[in-house]
This record gives C-alpha cells, sequence and structure tokens, in this order.
C-alpha cells in the first residue's frame, strides 16, 4: 500500500522514493534533481518555477499536478501517466530516448515540444495540444481521441496507423509526413488539404 508522503524534497536525504504518494504539496522553486521515483502518484502538487532534470520516473502517475514550463532535461519518463495535468509548454523533447513512455488524459499541453520523440502508441486523450510540436516524431500507432491540435506543427513525422478520428482542427501535409494507414474522420480532410486552398462542402 501507498503511503502518503507531504514533506519538501530539500528536507529529506532519500534518492530512491517507491509506492509512495505526494499529496497536495507545494514544490514551487525548488531543485528536485538525481531522484528516482519507482510507482508513486503526485496529486495536486504544485510544481511551478521547479527544475526536475536528471530525474527517474518509472510507472508513475501525475494526477491535477501544475507542471508548466517544468524542466525535465535528461530525465527519464518510463511509463508515465498523466491526468487532469497543467503541462503547458514543458520540452519532452529534452528527455532521455530510452524507455521514453508516456501517455496523457485530459491535459493541458499547449506550446509543449516532442520533437525527435519516438513515441509509438501514445494516449492523447481529450487533451488541448495547440501549437505542440510533433516535428520529426515517430507517432505510430498513436491515438489523439477529442484533441484540440490548433496550430500543432507535423513535420516529417511518421503518423502511420495514427487514429485522428475524434481529433480536431489539426493541419497534416500528406506531403511533408508519413500517413500510411492513418485514420482521418470525413469532417476532418479538410486538414489534410488546406496547403491547396480548396473549398470543400
Amino acid at each position: 500500500m501507498k503511503r502518503s508522503f507531504k514533506i519538501f524534497f530539500l528536507k529529506m536525504d532519500l534518492d530512491f522514493y517507491q509506492d509512495e504518494i505526494f499529496d497536495k504539496v507545494s514544490y514551487s522553486g525548488q531543485q528536485i534533481r538525481h531522484k528516482e521515483f519507482e510507482n508513486c502518484v503526485f496529486k495536486q502538487c504544485n510544481f511551478s518555477e521547479s527544475n526536475f532534470s536528471s530525474n527517474r520516473f518509472t510507472d508513475c502517475t501525475f494526477v491535477s499536478c501544475n507542471m508548466a514550463m517544468l524542466p525535465l532535461n535528461r530525465s527519464v519518463l518510463n511509463n508515465v501517466t498523466f491526468n487532469d495535468c497543467k503541462l503547458i509548454g514543458v520540452h519532452f523533447n529534452t528527455c532521455e530516448n530510452g524507455f521514453f513512455s508516456v501517455s496523457f488524459k485530459k491535459c493541458k499541453l499547449d506550446f509543449s515540444l516532442f520533437t525527435n520523440k519516438k513515441m509509438i502508441k501514445t494516449l492523447f486523450d481529450d487533451c488541448s495540444l495547440k501549437s505542440v510540436d510533433f516535428s520529426s516524431c515517430v507517432l505510430t500507432g498513436s491515438n489523439f481521441q477529442h484533441c484540440d491540435l490548433e496550430n500543432a506543427v507535423f513535420s516529417q513525422t511518421k503518423l502511420d496507423q495514427v487514429n485522428f478520428l475524434t481529433a480536431y482542427n489539426y493541419t497534416i501535409d500528406p506531403e511533408n509526413n508519413l500517413i500510411k494507414k492513418a485514420r482521418f474522420s470525413t469532417e476532418g480532410l479538410v486538414g489534410l488539404l488546406r496547403k491547396y486552398d480548396l473549398k470543400i462542402g
């Protein structure tokens, strides 16, 4: 059973945490680095102006956390779930490539960067992804379920078998991306043809 931990990281000497619950704690402005978390849950925590660089998260869940602009340089995100989190402007592209595995539900990810990440079968469920950069990503088999992709960037992106059936506001150039067997709704086809300045319907 997970325990509840409500103490600032800088007051602890531990470098490894397992099966812990961090509930409603503010870590604003703190340096949280070189720590390892396994099977931990972070609930309603405030990480604004914090630094999460060089950490390792395995089988962890973040729920209703403020993580806007959070540095994740050289951090490992291995099977990490974000639920109802604020992740505006997060540079996921600076995370370690090895074991990078994430999923998002009801998250606000506007202006975040995923450039060059390999994200096979990644779930984005009911997320705001405005102006997110997916350039040169491998998103094979991923699912953008009920996601707002306004001004999201897809360039040299591998989108084979990606599900866009319920996604909206996207613009994808079929000549600049790999979209074999990707799924689109009839209403969403305009997002594939926008560059041609066609009038449909």
